[in-house]
């Protein structure tokens, strides 16, 4: 390895430092409708385990798996094949699942997982991993490269548990951010939910009820009755019209990827695969202003809503609030808001809930299963009046600035992790001086 090892720590292959080195099944068992379900190395992404596309499997099979790998609490699974070195570490106490294609590294104790779950995340564990793959059309880490893998650690417990403990906190602090977002988003997407889809406020007028959760003012912008429309009945006075209407929309493009001299800059550039995020305060890439001049790729402003239109798996019709300028591919549309027509949270809350209709439509109607300006522009939407649109998008802003406030604030908090790891890993770093950078960042 090209890193440096302090002189107090000690390094040991990962079969030595863990209790055992396995990997799951090699078989491909038949989904079942009922039984347990087995997780691959898709649901190992971002140091975190998703298994939400994970697929069920019959009991016996999940009981002939978990012979010879039964996944226990504060064992680490590591990914083989195709995508190699994702790693997440298993917190639940009584994982209830089986693995396949994926190493198992049992470490026995919290301890000592944490400590090689941030050694395989940093750059000198991703390194190691790197140096040891096989394969040109798909790339995988056998086995017994996983068991060799050299693991280095501090000679004191304590000086191990220090460090463990301090880069949790950060990723603590991380998750609680990212928790705290996901409930004002579900606090917004309640509200838009009963006020423009279940039409609550107008129902309980139609029935001769105070509408609940706001005041009286609110309230009086609502009608108490319905009309007939393309959509089936909406509220009395509310026009159903085209995304397009309300809305401009554009896609972008690519800078020539054979001149590297382009992707060296300052200007943000965004691809589909960003939509991932839902509220976009940074780009993974960056590209200057002779890529520009030289390429289709447009420019997308705060507030405006991104949409992959292209992408493998479920990356096609995810939707991103954008709050930076960003140029974007060609894979990504940008929806802008109309300001005279409507508000761009109004409508950011709007198409991220119909996620199911554009990848529908863009299935039924695009031969390369894309989501073009046409299908999204032609989306029909019931259009409320402006006074209804302009009290929601007063809330929906105190919601959102708070989500971009937290967005910013993990993302600091994780560029500041990610620069003390390879150096706490390794021992070049002491923690008073990574405490004392934490604090700074924080500050």
């Amino acid at each position: 390895m090209s890193f440096d090892i302090h002189s107090d720590f000690q390094t040991q292959p990962c079969d030595k430092f863990c209790n055992r080195v396995a990997d799951g099944t090699h078989d491909s068992p038949q989904e079942s409708e009922t039984g347990k379900l087995l997780v691959t190395s898709k649901n190992v992404k971002g140091g975190r385990l998703s298994r939400d596309s994970a697929y069920r499997i019959s009991i016996d099979d999940f009981n002939a798996i978990n012979k010879r790998s039964k996944v226990d609490q504060w064992d680490l699974l590591l990914t083989m094949i195709g995508t190699v070195g994702e790693v997440c570490l298993v917190e639940m106490s009584n994982p209830d699942f089986a693995i396949k294609n994926v190493g198992l590294l049992k470490c026995g104790d919290e301890l000592r997982a944490r400590w090689l779950y941030y050694f395989l995340r940093s750059p000198m564990g991703q390194e190691a991993i790197e140096q040891r793959k096989k394969g040109s059309t798909q790339q995988y880490i056998s086995l017994t490269e996983i068991r060799q893998l050299p693991i280095p650690f501090p000679s004191q417990w304590q000086e191990m548990k220090l460090i463990v403990d301090h880069l949790a906190t950060l990723d603590d602090r991380i998750t609680l951010l990212r928790e705290t977002n996901a409930t004002l988003e579900a606090i917004a997407q309640a509200l838009f939910k009963s006020w423009f889809v279940d039409f609550d406020p107008v129902r309980a007028k139609l029935e001769g009820r105070a509408p609940e959760g706001m005041d009286e003012a609110t309230a009086r912008l609502f009608p108490d009755s319905f009309e007939e429309s393309e959509l089936g009945l909406v509220p009395s006075g509310w026009r159903v019209c085209k995304v397009l209407d309300v809305a401009k929309l554009f896609s972008g493009g690519t800078p020539d990827t054979r001149k590297p001299e382009y992707w060296v800059g300052d200007l943000r550039w965004f691809s589909s695969g960003e939509t991932r995020d839902l509220i976009i305060v940074d780009t993974e890439k960056r590209i200057n202003l002779k890529a520009v001049t030289n390429s289709s790729t447009k420019l997308a402003l705060p507030g405006d809503i991104l949409i992959a239109s292209a992408g493998q798996g479920h990356t096609r019709g995810q939707t991103s609030y954008c709050a930076i300028d960003t140029y974007i591919n060609q894979s990504v549309v940008s929806v802008r808001a109309k300001v005279q027509e409507c508000g761009s949270l109004w409508l950011f809350n709007n198409l991220i809930r119909r996620y199911p209709e554009m990848r529908d439509l863009s299935d039924s109607h695009s031969s390369r299963g894309s989501l073009t300006t046409k299908l999204l522009g032609g989306m029909p939407i019931a259009m409320p009046p402006k006074d209804v649109l302009s009290v929601f998008e007063e809330t929906a802003n105190a919601l959102t600035n708070s989500q971009i406030s937290n967005t910013q604030s993990a993302q600091t908090l994780a560029t500041l992790r990610d620069t003390l790891l390879p150096r706490l890993i390794s021992g070049q770093l002491r923690l008073p001086q990574a405490q004392a950078a934490a604090e700074e960042a924080l500050a």
